[in-house]
């Protein structure tokens, strides 16, 4: 809280996420055309907005792509403004909704957290079948070789899969790819594809998850929500050794 208020305390920095807020996803050049200073100034200024969680960053070639994450906004406004009127992820689910760029080039949703883990941890939480079970009420089944078919099964026992798909990268314990479908879905557009970035800054692991090719607006506001509440259950389960209470994240 001390980075994001920090972050905040200074006009240009607001700025910034003023202009994220209208078009997300934009290169360092594209923030500067409005600023009168320097490449360097505003690459300080983004980043201590990354620093604060309030920036997260994704690669495209050779551009690094800027996205405004709400989420610590949205633990100000949940701890001192309205705790006790809005759920959880209200805000961070209608903030998505109205910033997000729909270009084919950008991801469709980005989300960065924060977990006091190492990447081995973070790494096995999102591929071992019985910690998946215990946070995401699924297991994922796969061996994570390159090229081997996965599968998110129910925990009920039935061994039905809600989502199926292919491992396309797999570098552990720094990077997941895998593509995303119901089973026996078919799109023109081929599936959507999940990555799942862990980068290790000191005793805290960086987790960036980005979910591309999603069809409209519908499915985009799916993904933020369930993510968000997803990524937060790991985040509790890895830091506290169980996951949060079933009532606070819907598995049935």
């Amino acid at each position: 809280m001390d980075k994001v208020f920090k972050a905040l305390a200074d006009p240009t920095r607001r700025y910034l996420l003023d202009r994220l807020h209208e078009n997300n996803g934009q290169s360092l050049g594209e923030l500067c055309e409005s600023l009168a200073m320097s490449r360097q100034s505003a690459t300080q200024h983004l980043g201590l907005l990354e620093a604060a969680n309030l920036v997260s960053t994704v690669r495209r070639g050779r551009e690094k792509l800027h996205y405004l994450n709400p989420v610590p906004l949205h633990e100000i406004q949940e701890r001192w403004i309205d705790k006790f009127e809005r759920p959880r992820l209200r805000a961070l689910s209608a903030l998505k909704e109205r910033a997000e760029a729909a270009m084919s080039t950008k991801p469709d949703f980005v989300y960065t957290t924060y977990i006091h883990a190492t990447p081995e941890k973070v790494w096995e939480a999102l591929t071992d079948a019985e910690a998946t079970a215990a946070y995401w009420g699924h297991s994922n089944v796969s061996d994570w070789q390159v090229g081997s078919s996965w599968e998110h099964v129910r925990i009920d026992g039935s061994g039905v899969a809600d989502v199926v798909g292919t491992v396309v990268e797999s570098d552990p314990p720094k990077r997941l790819v895998t593509t995303w479908a119901g089973p026996g879905e078919e799109r023109p557009d081929g599936p959507s594809k999940v990555t799942f970035d862990i980068k290790a800054l000191g005793d805290v692991v960086r987790l960036t998850v980005t979910h591309e090719n999603l069809r409209d607006e519908a499915e985009k506001r799916q993904a933020a929500g369930g993510w968000s509440t997803v990524l937060s259950n790991l985040k509790t389960y890895l830091e506290t050794g169980s996951p949060l209470p079933v009532d606070l994240w819907g598995r049935r």
